[in-house]
């Protein structure tokens, strides 16, 4: 993209026309990606959605970690960047936020260079923010997640999963990702915005296209259709915003609209931190509902262990969030020349933090590709990140997964997987689109 392109599509919408995110062009290059051992260590990789989605990227990152821990690549589409897969380089990375930015956003993007100048119908939120600011947005929605309030809401949250639970069909096959993991997580997201209970389940749309790469049949099939139905997200909540103003509740919708550094924001200023909330609430908590299901089938003696000992159910959410990680990286943009494990970064480089690859690291998880619910440092893990950008939401996370154990074990003798799961196309959200089961009551 010219210098002259990027001024016209700064007063325009972005993307423009034809755009292709970084990962979409990966993903064009098909599933025929080479296996890691084929390759030379310069050639890797690991951005391709379909290794996610065909669970082949665990080599890929490997390989890595033992060979080149901060690794370079360059595309067109994103220009240069780098991947961090061990865990100390990632906190050196993200406990350096003045000179590893958040502030142009948290998944590979295009060049700084090509990036629009002007508002161009841009969103932002907080985690795409840096301090200041940053601190002050975070600071107006936490108390919904801050102890007392969880403490509030534990009864409704376990309600709801017991209504959910209890309605689930024995001996016959059926969707846990649609069936389970998206209508418990819509029901509690719907409860912290105070959003029509009916219309729950346009939140867990909202969320899918957020990062959904487009392709035929998809969950998008064009750039054009994300912004048409992201702009129906603005127009609902415009009119959820207005009703707030005049009639307060103690929900996220509320706090944004009067909290101090987030009042005066535009609908469209808004829809970042919106976004944001719904993500963090829908493809974190679902994908590791689903994930907690998938890991213990695949390993059924830690399955064995958690029925027998009921008490381990604490620690077993720690790992499956580690060995789940729903979110697999997140980006940083280097504000100056600096050095990381020994290589030089240029400014603007951008730096892929892979959670993910952190979190299989044998160095620091003994056989980290397995589930063990007793690892003793499983709550070590990075998947809700780390510094400043931390999960804000990550108790009210450990406390949904934890309650609808307790329930699961204490109604169902168990739940068997069908078939392997159909995973998300895409490098960044880790996650499952289906996964088919069958209940065994007690």
């Amino acid at each position: 993209m010219t210098e002259t392109s990027t001024e016209k599509t700064s007063e325009g919408q972005w993307p423009p026309a034809g755009f292709r995110s970084p990962e979409q062009e990966q993903a064009e290059k098909g599933a025929g990606v080479a296996p890691a051992d084929e390759l030379d260590i310069e050639d890797i990789n690991p951005l391709n959605a379909h290794l996610f989605a065909e669970d082949r990227y665990h080599r890929y990152f490997e390989r890595l970690r033992n060979e080149d821990p901060i690794h370079f690549n360059e595309i067109e589409t994103a220009g240069r960047y780098w991947s961090v897969t061990k865990g100390d380089d990632i906190k050196a990375v993200e406990g350096d936020w003045k000179t590893f930015s958040s502030a142009s956003g948290i998944t590979l993007g295009v060049p700084v260079a090509d990036r629009p100048k002007g508002p161009g119908g841009q969103t932002s939120s907080f985690i795409a923010m840096d301090p200041p600011e940053q601190r002050a947005q975070r600071k107006t929605v936490t108390p919904a997640v801050q102890p007392k309030n969880l403490q509030n809401v534990e009864p409704l949250i376990r309600e709801r999963t017991i209504d959910v639970l209890d309605s689930l069909p024995e001996g016959e096959t059926f969707d846990w990702v649609e069936t389970v993991s998206i209508e418990l997580t819509t029901r509690m997201l719907a409860t912290l915005f105070d959003f029509p209970f009916e219309d729950r389940r346009m939140l867990a749309r909202w969320s899918d296209i957020v990062f959904a790469i487009p392709e035929p049949g998809g969950v998008i099939e064009s750039h054009e259709q994300r912004q048409q139905e992201l702009m129906e997200c603005v127009h609902y909540f415009s009119q959820l915003w207005e009703e707030r103003r005049e009639n307060p509740g103690h929900d996220l919708v509320s706090m944004l609209v009067h909290g101090e550094a987030t009042k005066d924001m535009s609908a469209m200023e808004h829809l970042g931190n919106l976004l944001l909330l719904i993500v963090g609430g829908n493809d974190t908590t679902r994908n590791t509902m689903s994930g907690s299901v998938y890991g213990l089938n695949t390993f059924p003696e830690q399955y064995d262990k958690l029925i027998a000992n009921p008490d381990l159910v604490r620690n077993m959410v720690q790992e499956i969030i580690r060995w789940q990680t729903p979110l697999a990286y997140m980006r940083r943009t280097a504000t100056r020349d600096c050095e990381v494990g020994g290589k030089q970064i240029q400014k603007d480089d951008q730096l892929l933090m892979w959670y993910l690859s952190a979190n299989r690291d044998e160095s620091v998880f003994e056989n980290a590709d397995s589930v063990d619910i007793e690892r003793p440092n499983a709550d070590q893990h990075l998947s809700f990140g780390y510094g400043v950008h931390r999960c804000m939401g990550l108790r009210l996370a450990e406390m949904q997964l934890r309650i609808l154990w307790e329930e699961i074990l204490d109604r169902f003798e168990r739940i068997d997987v069908q078939a392997e799961p159909t995973r998300t196309l895409s490098s960044f959200v880790h996650g499952y689109t289906s996964l088919p089961v069958t209940v065994t009551r007690k």
